[in-house]
């Protein structure tokens, strides 16, 4: 009986998600930044989360959850915990976070959960950058990764689907906003009512 719990524990030990580091970003263009250690409790929480997800549009919402929780967590350990969606509500404050360290921030997490394997329709891509005359906004980008068998015969299946997965627009902890990339691109934000 004492072998078999030996093995039914180490075997939980070896799945259970072992802690993770990530660097945060924050006071603007990565002026500053802290190493956020996330437990290993947090990262199954993550990885529940993410194997609910039935679908790629079903990844998005819960992606879009995710990233919210692992910055709230994030800022529990940094001066992060401040940050105000959009660049007003925090001005002068210590931990504040642009468009630049919410995707650079952003872009780490999400390749986390990639190298762990916890995205099943989704690869991460670099951050992307918008602009209208000198204005400039940065997301960090996923792009939808084809499951559907159909999809090998079509010949519209070469079509990617890239997402914005921008953080900005809203306080530190909130959920992330998920858009296709060409609304981002064309500035046709979701309106934020929170």
């Amino acid at each position: 009986m004492k072998r078999l719990l030996f093995f039914v524990l180490l075997g939980v030990s070896i799945c259970a998600p072992a802690r993770e580091t990530v660097s945060v970003c924050f006071n603007y263009s990565c002026l500053n930044t802290a190493e956020v250690t996330y437990r290993r409790s947090q990262l199954l929480l993550v990885s529940e989360l993410l194997s609910d997800a039935i679908d790629a549009a079903h990844e998005r919402e819960q992606l879009s959850l995710a990233i919210g929780v692992l910055l709230g967590w994030a800022g529990r350990q940094s001066p992060i915990w401040a940050d105000r969606g959009g660049n007003f509500d925090d001005d002068g404050v210590y931990g504040k976070m642009d468009c630049i360290d919410h995707s650079i921030t952003t872009t780490r997490l999400l390749k986390m959960l990639e190298r762990k394997g916890w995205l099943r329709w989704h690869r991460v891509l670099e951050p992307e950058m918008r602009n209208i005359l000198l204005f400039a906004h940065w997301t960090a980008v996923i792009e939808e990764v084809p499951q559907a068998a159909f999809r090998d015969d079509d010949p519209d299946s070469r079509i990617t689907f890239r997402f914005a997965v921008d953080s900005w627009f809203r306080d530190n902890g909130k959920p992330a906003v998920i858009q296709p990339l060409g609304l981002w691109m064309d500035w046709k934000d979701i309106d934020d009512n929170e």
